[in-house]
């Protein structure tokens, strides 16, 4: 069985928003002061695996982006992406006008 090229998968916007957030957890290594030697130790993480969460890959395992949140201090930055669901709130309260019509 063939191996599925996983940045095929993603649309290139989507693409673009994962290279970001790689290089948002960069810089934030860089602002607390840290290394990829250091970030490597706290996490287990081999260099090669740091470095593609750095460039965003989507090969790489969302717990292995949380682990490094997590090192960073910023795993609660994680539990908060899907819960400001704008447009699921918009669509509710377009449901909730529409039944007391």
């Amino acid at each position: 069985m063939a191996r599925r090229d996983l940045h095929s998968v993603l649309f290139p916007k989507q693409r673009k928003i994962l290279t970001l957030f790689g290089e948002d957890l960069l810089l934030a290594m860089k602002r607390r002061g840290l290394t990829k030697k250091t970030l490597c130790e706290r996490t287990g993480f081999d260099h090669k695996t740091v470095n593609k969460v750095f460039d965003g890959d989507p090969g790489v395992a969302i717990g292995t982006y949380l682990k490094i949140m997590a090192v960073l201090g910023m795993e609660n930055n994680f539990s908060e992406l899907a819960a400001h669901d704008e447009l699921g709130i918009k669509l509710q309260n377009i449901k909730l006008l529409e039944g007391s019509a």
